[in-house]
């Protein structure tokens, strides 16, 4: 539903979108995805007017989400803006996790408690926010699950067509909800990537606008919104470090660009966290480009795990990530299955957070960080749960082996087998 109230607006400061790799300037107002190099375009603003006429006290009259922040987001008409309630999600001090593994200021960004149970509600809000004020009516989406989900949802909302394609292995919850949102729901032999190419040919074919990760300009507009809010929690002092798990990498990518805004805005300094991208070992094209020092990376064959979010064979926006990475003084670290599954049920019993194995991975690999001196006990760490835990419970499962004789046992005769 369009948002009703939010932050006092100036006069829209869109000034246009520009390519990620060649610069490339194009009109804002127009439908876009690519450039035409292959790059992803970037949304740009003239940040000068912003600072001039917008400032942090502003953002406590503006409503209890992701659009506190409008006038640094793309829509230019209120009227415009499809919202379920996203973002402004709880920042949980973690001091037993901390204790544990070495870390005095320890923190959990949970992301699992936006709307759909996952942080890509803020790019998918973005994203149809902009589909609404272009006049696009029907979308198309390939997933791992969660940001079908969010697209599904959102399209509803808006009374748009939405078209989702996602593997067939996809957590049962990501096809439900689908579903129950009235998507049109193809499940798919093979990856993320073979989704892509699919919806690639029926955008061709059917006029659906690609809303395929970094394919078109506004999903990472949504996910830079993670960055404000840190901010806005912390005091305007950013974090030692920040662990993402990085699949297509949207939200890291998101929050170094609004790390630069703030600073042009003149809300934080020069600091900036180390940036640590972390992947799963049975796909981890990023840590592999970064341990080579490479630009790009390379298609990941055969990628497997448990954390369907991190299962991307070769981010397209790649060359953004590592280029946060490196230029923040951060890494790039892959952990197994087993390691971060253990993780994200150790977390659950130690703090009552039951987060998702992707930001379960990050738990796994702050403790490897740590112990390697890589990061101080004294530095303030905030870790990135991007997605809710009960959305994986096929995956958690595997840690929970049962039967329906052994849990009568248990229970004393009280389940009746049917």
């Amino acid at each position: 539903m369009p948002v009703t109230s939010m932050s006092p607006r100036t006069s829209n400061c869109l000034t246009h979108l520009e390519c990620s790799l060649c610069n490339k300037k194009f009109e804002a107002g127009k439908v876009h995805n690519l450039c035409e190099c292959g790059g992803p375009l970037l949304v740009r603003y003239d940040l000068e007017k912003l600072r001039r006429t917008w400032d942090r006290e502003q953002l406590k009259s503006g409503p209890n989400s992701m659009w506190r922040y409008a006038p640094a987001l793309p829509p230019t008409r209120q009227t415009s803006i499809i919202s379920l309630g996203e973002g402004m999600t709880p920042l949980v001090r973690t001091r037993r996790l901390g204790t544990r593994v070495g870390a005095e200021n320890l923190w959990i960004k949970d992301e699992g408690l936006n709307p759909t149970g996952s942080f890509k509600a803020r790019g998918l809000s973005a994203a149809v926010s902009m589909a609404v004020e272009l006049g696009t009516r029907k979308l198309a989406i390939p997933s791992a699950g969660n940001a079908a989900s969010a697209m599904a949802a959102y399209a509803a909302a808006a009374g748009l067509e939405a078209h989702i394609f996602m593997p067939r292995d996809v957590p049962q919850a990501n096809f439900i909800e689908c579903k129950a949102y009235g998507a049109h729901v193809n499940l798919v032999d093979g990856l993320i990537s073979d989704c892509a190419r699919l919806v690639a040919a029926g955008a061709q074919r059917e006029g659906w606008f690609d809303v395929t990760t970094l394919k078109e300009p506004y999903r990472i507009e949504g996910k830079k919104t993670m960055g404000y809010e840190l901010a806005e929690q912390m005091n305007w002092e950013l974090p030692d470090a920040i662990f993402y798990p990085t699949g297509g990498g949207v939200g890291l990518i998101g929050m170094w660009k609004a790390f630069q805004e703030m600073q042009a805005l003149g809300w934080i300094g020069a600091k900036r966290p180390k940036m640590i991208a972390v992947q799963a070992a049975g796909c981890q094209p990023v840590v592999r480009a970064f341990e080579q020092s490479a630009d790009r990376s390379q298609f990941w064959e055969n990628a497997y795990t448990a954390a369907s979010g991190l299962r991307v064979s070769k981010p397209l926006g790649d060359f953004l990530i590592l280029d946060a990475v490196r230029s923040s003084g951060g890494r790039a670290i892959a952990v197994s299955d087993a390691d971060l599954l253990d993780a994200g049920l150790q977390l659950a019993s130690e703090e009552g957070l039951f987060v998702a194995p992707e930001g379960a991975a990050c738990v796994s690999a702050i403790e490897r960080l740590l112990a390697s001196g890589f990061l101080k006990r004294h530095e303030k760490i905030v870790i990135y749960n991007t997605g809710a835990g009960l959305k994986y419970l096929e995956a958690y499962a595997t840690r929970f082996p049962r039967s329906a004789a052994g849990e009568q046992d248990k229970l004393g005769g009280l389940i009746t087998p049917r």
